[in-house]
């Protein structure tokens, strides 16, 4: 019931509480509405500065109209004020305009990284001093860090892999005393010693501040920092002992401390830290024994390779229940392993090589069924080949060469489904190789050299068509070699010498189209040598020699193809072919009594034929007459042709010197005619280039070296082949002579000879159709080539610089290893070319370098430290050579604009793989390659990674770098994902192995 007195309230005052309401309304609620268009528009701006992909829709809803707190990736607080940015890997790119974003007076929380985002960061980003959280890792900006002293209220800084360089200011974090993560790592900050700023930072509990030049000692006051639970250094240039202060850190996970200078012991009271999971100090000079770590019961990874630690290691290793990852290789340690070691927990992989290990191996590291390598090469293990591990089907690789194992493989090995790779060289294994290794499909290498070996290798062999080498010289084997060996059509090396093999060889060798090494020496073969094993088209090496075998030496043999042949201590007859009587088969037909030859003196002159072939010689004769008259009528007309021009083109071939490196069928006259510009193939640094087609349609390449004297560099004008006049032997042309004209290798580029006179420097070489790796993947020659392809480019590449750096009696430097110097021949078979910069070490410089003063190569290819000290090894070719590799994954050129300003491929790769945040590296691999095969591209890129470390002696040598790549071979690894609870994400961690695929894996 309404009361009269209500009645009056009603009618008196109601108006006026209404009009109160409603003024107090627009008071408080159009203030809120402005302030929230003020943060729209504030929004938009920063949208129209950034562009990000079709398939991400995150600006969808940043329209006009819409709150600000309805925005994708915005937060709010209570009052409607915007709080937090979240735009992280969102494929966004352009510059970030702080003075918009700071503008937002409640702005706690930016975070932007994994984008690509560009530009320096302006001095305006001091003006969010509400800021707590800011992420702009994993971006392209440029330029330095600004003053960060106002950003009092940050909690969360994460700046790694950024673009950053310059000079960082340290200084200002001292006044950041709320700080508690801080990733700064994997940028080209300037050198600078230790930030002692950052032990004012007691709230820090995540430090990475890997690979940002910081140089110096770790002080000892970073046990101040007793909050700490990761704590990253590697890749830098830090000295000195491992402080005693870190031992106070007891909440430490994760410590990583790889590739510096560090020296000293591990310091007492280290196992105080009794939560550390991941402990990686490898790749310093450490020394002193292992004792301290005996308690560090959570271990999970023990990374301490390439130091020099002594001792033995503790046998309480053996009781690490949660153990995982162990890799000790490259030390001074003694004793025998823990027994127990890797029988408690899913154990993944053991690598202790290089080291004086002695005593049994232990027997469970696969009792979990997880474990996937081991790798124990060069130390002196003795006993036999656990049992246990013939049914151990996770295993990929087993690495056992140089110790003294005995006693046979148990039968299992042999047929182990995932093992790629089986090296028991140097042993002293016995017994037969099982017929079950038929059933190791994955089987890729398998090395049984210098054992006791002995029986038949079994016809089931070649059922395990996944073999690339077979090498079981130096053993006791017996029998034929099986017939049906003919099936391993991936077969590129075998090496059965030493051995008592019997019976003839198989004229099935002829179909493993992939064999380039053959070697049967010292056995006891018999019947004639099959002569489809000359039209082998990948066979480079050959040696048959100290066995009976006879009949005469097939004619399909070529110097073209073979660059080694051995057939001595044999019992052949018949004719030297005159194409193999050349200087670089001296010695080959040695010990063979019934051979003769027309041009090799020391063998008895043929008395019935030419040494030609019987087709060859018919033709010959049906020709002569008439290449008699033709040449009695050429001769005059080229007599006055060269007459005619010797007042402008090179002088008469009285002046030549011709110096042959191989059997040639042609003459100076022929390659000088040719030298046209309309046969210009092309113009390098030192020269030109031109392909000259023989009247017999042979193809070769010509190069002109330049006068480096001559200011003119017009080499030819017209058709006439004009060279500059007294041009002087430059250093280009003398290196490249001096190091192709001994070099025989299929993956070095054949030199056929050397064509000089007072006038001109001409090489001729095998004409390559292809042109150059950079063509076919980067110009608009570029070709669709697939992974398979791409790998075995890589791999003859590699091979043909590791026979460089280890196969010749002087080690040689290439100096300028590039896609470009990478020639392509019909097959896509690669061949290193272009040796104008190629350095011949001298004995001793084989160990200390060379230092010029000239610095060789190209941007974007020359290794760091060949750039600031001028100093160049075999490991500056590596790192070329891992750019290489990351061409040929990426499909990118070693230097392009989204890299960057002043980045090139190798910091880019760095930049996106090496940060706490889970990055799939698929996403770096080119596109245009096949989804099933992107996976085995990665493993290639971890060993360009490994190639292309900033430290040289980080790098593999050459000769590792094949072996890796051979175990990258495409289907062949598996894929390791490790995850550390104790990130709040989980995380892809490379993981680093001596002998590995490629020395850091997935």
């Amino acid at each position: 019931m309404i009361t009269p007195e209500f009645s009056i309230f009603r009618h008196r005052f109601w108006p006026n509480v209404f009009i109160i309401c409603v003024f107090f309304f627009f008071v408080f609620m159009i203030p809120i509405c402005r302030c929230d268009e003020v943060e729209v528009q504030l929004l938009l701006q920063l949208k129209s500065t950034l562009n990000n992909s079709a398939s991400s829709p995150v600006f969808d809803d940043w329209k006009q109209g819409n709150s600000a707190c309805n925005f994708t990736g915005i937060v709010c607080d209570s009052n409607q004020k915007v709080t937090e940015i979240n735009l992280s890997s969102q494929n966004l790119s352009g510059p970030v305009s702080f003075d918009i974003i700071c503008a937002l007076e409640s702005l706690q929380k930016i975070s932007l990284g994994s984008n690509f985002l560009y530009g320096s960061i302006s001095s305006h980003l001091s003006n969010c001093t509400s800021l707590k959280y800011l992420d702009l890792s994993s971006n392209y900006f440029s330029g330095e860090v600004p003053e960060l002293s106002s950003l009092t209220q940050l909690e969360f800084l994460e700046l790694n892999s950024s673009g950053f360089s310059g000079r960082f200011p340290w200084s200002s974090l001292e006044n950041l005393t709320n700080l508690g993560f801080l990733s700064l790592g994997d940028n080209e900050f300037d050198s600078s010693p230790f930030p002692l700023e950052l032990l004012k930072l007691e709230k820090l509990y995540w430090v990475y501040l890997s690979n940002c030049s910081i140089g110096g000692q770790i002080p000892e006051g970073i046990g101040n920092l007793t909050l700490l639970e990761n704590l990253e250094l590697a890749y830098n240039d830090l000295v000195g002992n491992i402080p005693n202060g870190i031992t106070r850190l007891s909440n430490l996970h994760q410590l990583e401390l790889y590739t510096n200078g560090l020296t000293g012991k591990i310091p007492a009271g280290f196992g105080n830290l009794t939560n550390l999971v991941n402990f990686d100090a490898s790749t310093n000079q450490l020394e002193g024994d292992l004792s301290e770590l005996r308690s560090l019961n959570k271990l999970q990874s023990l990374q301490l390779f390439e130091n020099q630690f002594s001792g033995e290691i503790p046998p309480e290793f053996g009781d690490l229940k949660f153990l995982t990852e162990f890799s000790l290789y490259n030390n001074n340690l003694t004793g025998p392993l823990p027994q127990k070691l890797g029988s408690w927990s899913d154990f993944d992989y053991i690598d202790v090589s290089y080291n004086y290990l002695s005593g049994p191996i232990p027997p469970d590291m696969c009792a979990k069924g997880a474990f996937t390598e081991l790798l124990l090469m060069n130390n002196n293990f003795t006993g036999g080949m656990p049992s246990s591990y013939a049914n151990c089907s996770s295993l990929t690789r087993i690495r056992v060469s140089n110790n003294s194992l005995s006693g046979e493989v148990p039968s299992g090995i042999w047929s182990l489904p995932l093992v790629t790779r089986l090296d028991l060289n140097w042993n002293q294994f016995e017994g037969p190789v099982a017929p079950s290794v038929g059933d190791a499909k994955s089987l890729a290498q398998l090395y049984l050299a210098n054992n006791l070996f002995s029986g038949e290798l079994p016809e089931r062999i070649s059922e395990a068509t996944s073999l690339v080498a077979i090498d079981v010289r130096s053993n006791r084997f017996s029998g034929g070699i099986p017939g049906t060996i003919g099936r391993l059509v991936k077969l590129s090396t075998l090496h059965l010498e030493l051995n008592s093999f019997s019976g003839v060889i198989p004229d099935s060798l002829g179909a493993c189209v992939s064999l380039s090494d053959i070697n049967l020496a010292g056995n006891s073969l018999s019947g004639q040598i099959p002569a489809n094993l000359g039209a082998l088209p990948s066979l480079n090496f050959l040696n048959l020699s100290n066995n009976q075998l006879s009949g005469k030496i097939p004619w399909s043999f070529s110097p073209q193809r073979l660059n080694v042949l051995d057939l001595s201590n044999n019992k052949l007859v018949g004719h030297i072919p005159n194409s193999l009587s050349i200087d670089a088969f001296n010695g080959s037909f040695d010990g063979n009594a019934g051979l003769c030859s027309q041009t090799i003196r020391s063998f008895r002159p043929c008395s019935s034929d030419s040494g030609m072939s019987p087709r060859t010689e018919i033709v010959m004769y049906c020709f002569i007459a008439f290449a008699c008259v033709l040449i009695l009528s050429l001769t005059s007309c080229i007599y006055l042709r060269f007459r005619h021009n010797s007042s402008q083109n090179i002088k008469g071939s009285d002046s030549w010197d011709m110096k042959l490196f191989h059997v040639l069928s042609f003459s100076e006259e022929q390659i000088l005619k040719a030298l046209k510009h309309e046969n210009l193939l092309g113009k390098g640094g030192s020269g030109n280039v031109y392909k000259v087609v023989l009247n017999n349609g042979k193809q070769l390449a010509v190069k002109h070296i330049w006068n480096p004297g001559s200011g003119n560099r017009k080499s030819f004008q017209s058709s006439s082949p004009i060279l500059p006049k007294r041009s002087i032997r430059s250093k280009e042309y003398d290196a490249e002579v001096a190091t192709l004209s001994s070099a025989r290798h299929v993956n070095v580029v054949k030199l056929y000879c050397s064509i000089t006179s007072e006038d001109s420097n001409l090489l001729v070489y095998e004409y390559l159709p292809n042109g150059s790796l950079y063509d076919v993947l980067h110009t608009t020659k570029r070709i669709k080539i697939d992974w398979m392809v791409r790998y075995e480019i890589a791999l003859g590449a590699a091979k043909g610089l590791e026979y460089l750096h280890h196969g010749c009696d002087r080690p040689i430097i290439h100096r300028d290893v590039k896609s470009s110097n990478i020639l392509l021949d019909a097959n896509l078979r690669p061949k290193i070319a272009d040796f104008g910069l190629a350095k011949i070490l001298q004995t001793n410089e084989c160990h200390g370098g060379e230092s010029t003063y000239v610095i060789a190569g190209t941007p974007g290819y020359i290794a760091p430290e060949y750039a600031y000290s001028s100093k160049v090894t075999e490991r500056s070719d590596v790192y070329s050579f891992g750019v290489v590799l990351m061409e040929l994954v990426t499909g990118k050129k070693p230097v392009e604009p989204e890299f960057g300003e002043n980045k090139d491929i190798v910091s880019w790769i760095y930049n996106k793989l090496r940060n706490d945040q889970e990055i799939n590296p698929i996403e770096l691999v080119d596109k245009s390659l096949s989804e099933a095969l992107k996976e085995d591209a990665v493993k290639v890129l971890r060993i360009a990674i490994h190639c292309t470390s900033r430290i040289p002696l980080s790098r593999p040598s050459m000769k590792m770098v094949v072996q890796m790549l051979e175990n990258a071979e495409p289907c062949k690894l598996s894929r390791i994902v490790v995850s550390g609870d104790y990130t709040s994400k989980n995380k892809e961690v490379m993981t680093r192995s001596s002998s590995g695929s490629s020395g850091c894996q997935v």
